[in-house]
Order: C-alpha cells, then sequence, then structure tokens
C-alpha cells in the first residue's frame, strides 16, 4: 500500500479530478439537469481554474503539503489543541429558487448529525469495514460540526454553475462569512451533473468553503437516493480537509496516504467486496467504501487512520486552518 509523493518540475503533484466526465481548463455551467445517479463533484475542475488564475497558489500548495507531511510523521509537536478536538462551525448559505430548495432547518439538522456521525467514527455501518481494512480504519477523526448560523436568500437562478457565483453577492449569491473560523456550506441547485465541490485549504478566503445541491443534503427533506445519507459532503468536507480522491485522480495514482490501496480509479455504485485492481502487477482489493470514492452514499462509511492524520495537520499550529483550533 505503500506511496511516494510524486514531483514535478520542483512542484508537488496536486492534481485531482472529481467530474465523472472530464472537462479540461473550463468550470461547469449554470445549466439544469437531471439530478445525477452517479457521484461527481467539481473540485478538480475549480482547482485547476484556480491555479491558472492565481500563480502563486501551486507554491501555497506545495508549502501545505511539505507541513503535512512533517505533522504525520510527528503530530504531536504541532498539535495546538490538548485534547486535539476541533469544533468545527458551519454556516449554511441557502440559495433558493422554489419553495423545496428552500431546505428546512430540520434537513440541515440532518446533515450535521450525519457529519458528527461519520467523522465521530458512530456511523453505524463502520461494522462493515472489512477485515482486511480494520487495522487502518481511523475511527474518531477528533473533529466535530455545529451549526453556527443559517443564512437564506431568494434568488431567480434556476441553477448554479462552479464558478463560485453562489459565493459573491455582487453574483446574485451569499458572501462567505469569517472563513477563517468559519466552514461556510452553500447549499444550491447545481447544474452540469455534480453533487457538490470544495475548496482545498490554500486557496482566496473569500471563496473558501463547500458546495452542495439542495438534493445531496443531508438525510431527509429533499435528498435524494443514492445520495441521501448525507455523504457528499462528508466526501466534500474531506477535501475541504486536504484529502484527495483514493486513486490519486489518474489511473493507478497517487493520494499522498499510505494506507488507502492504490486504486485503479473511481467506484460508482456499490461494488461488491473484493472488488480489485492489479495496479503495480498485484491484485488487490480496492477500498471502494471510503468516503474519498465515488461509491454512493450507503455503501461509504469509513476514514483510515493515514487520512485522519492528513486532516488533523490542516488545523495544527502554523496548519492553513489553524484558526479553526484556537
Amino acid at each position: 500500500m505503500r506511496k511516494l509523493l510524486l514531483l514535478l518540475g520542483g512542484g508537488f503533484l496536486l492534481i485531482t479530478a472529481c467530474n465523472k466526465t472530464s472537462q479540461p481548463n473550463d468550470v461547469f455551467s449554470d445549466d439544469e439537469t437531471a439530478f445525477p445517479t452517479e457521484r461527481s463533484c467539481a473540485s478538480n475542475d475549480v482547482l485547476q481554474v484556480q491555479l491558472q488564475d492565481d500563480p502563486s497558489l501551486q507554491k501555497k500548495m506545495d508549502d501545505i503539503e511539505l507541513f503535512t507531511r512533517r505533522f504525520i510523521q510527528n503530530p504531536q509537536a504541532l498539535r495546538s489543541l490538548e485534547d486535539g478536538t476541533i469544533e468545527i462551525p458551519i454556516v449554511v448559505n441557502v440559495l433558493y429558487r422554489t419553495t423545496a430548495e428552500n431546505i428546512s432547518q430540520s434537513q440541515i439538522q440532518s446533515q450535521i448529525d450525519a457529519l458528527n456521525k461519520d467523522y465521530g467514527g458512530s456511523n453505524s455501518d463502520l461494522s462493515q469495514v472489512p477485515s482486511i481494512f480494520s487495522n487502518v480504519k481511523a475511527g474518531n477523526i477528533g473533529v466535530t460540526f455545529v451549526i453556527d448560523q443559517v443564512v437564506r436568500k431568494k434568488t431567480t437562478k434556476k441553477s448554479w454553475g462552479t464558478n463560485d457565483a453562489m459565493k459573491k453577492s455582487s453574483k446574485g449569491g451569499i458572501n462567505a462569512t469569517s472563513p477563517t473560523t468559519k466552514l461556510n456550506l452553500w447549499v444550491c441547485n447545481l447544474g452540469g451533473g455534480i453533487l457538490g465541490y470544495a475548496q482545498f485549504p490554500g486557496g482566496n478566503s473569500a471563496t473558501d468553503g463547500v458546495v452542495i445541491d439542495n438534493n445531496a443534503m443531508g438525510t431527509t427533506g429533499t435528498a435524494t437516493a443514492p445520495f441521501n445519507k448525507g455523504r457528499t459532503a462528508t466526501h466534500e468536507i474531506g477535501h475541504w480537509m486536504n484529502l484527495r480522491h483514493i486513486w490519486g485522480d489518474a489511473n493507478c495514482g497517487n493520494d499522498q496516504v499510505s494506507d488507502t490501496p492504490i486504486a485503479t480509479g473511481a467506484n460508482y455504485g456499490c461494488p461488491s467486496f473484493p472488488y480489485n485492481s492489479n495496479c503495480g502487477g498485484t491484485t488487490h482489493a480496492m477500498m471502494t467504501m471510503n468516503y474519498m470514492d465515488y461509491s454512493d452514499d450507503a455503501c461509504m462509511y469509513m476514514f483510515t487512520a493515514g487520512q485522519k492524520a492528513r486532516m488533523l495537520a490542516v488545523f495544527a499550529s502554523g496548519g492553513p486552518r489553524q484558526g479553526f483550533a484556537q
């Protein structure tokens, strides 16, 4: 399972892909489409545009990667909280055109509850982790989520794209609230068959946060199967905490985590275990139940210890999200 950090031209390879249909050098438009039947997000597409628009961003992300590796090697030396627990206040920004899109407080709370189960290791399906992965499952990440406030805004837009317009009042959206100390989560009708997307650490604080389609938010209300267990937010917040997809966004790629098996590519639906990869010339089971794969909500239910260490690094003193641990 060992993976090595890849270097290209003196910089870290930080390429990820979150959409099921590649659209190079572009973001998804705000066309209104049917709700997707396969998991899709657009974090990588947004990242590639940000890297083009801001040449300094790659250096920032390289520095974050170096910091992350140092943290993983000696986490206690960098941890800023005595008990290691981080409470993350969430500002939920709801953009709606129809009554249904103006999701209820109970639907929002159901998402917070799902996050706290998934990140707390108290989700009931964690017991389904195959025995070959039981020694690397993370359990409690040490992160909890609370609602800070809910901001609602009526709009005439039928759907939103991935150009961050929903994050800007000048574009009809809602500006981020205190993004260095609060996680902003925008809920809206996303076009292009996208369930959500996140901004990785190191980007512009004005657009920092996570976007979720209203039909993939929480476990009740407008939440629609097979994405009605709140795991789209679990997945996207994983990106926000600097996790990559388990397949490294390339055929047999590298997700910078040593205890996730190398995967051939993204896995969809509910693959029967073992679903094998032959990356590296050896046949082994892929971790399709990992939150950072593309499996349906009902079939993803674990992080690994390596992913936990990587996530906690962003909150450590000197880390890109240290403001959340102070």
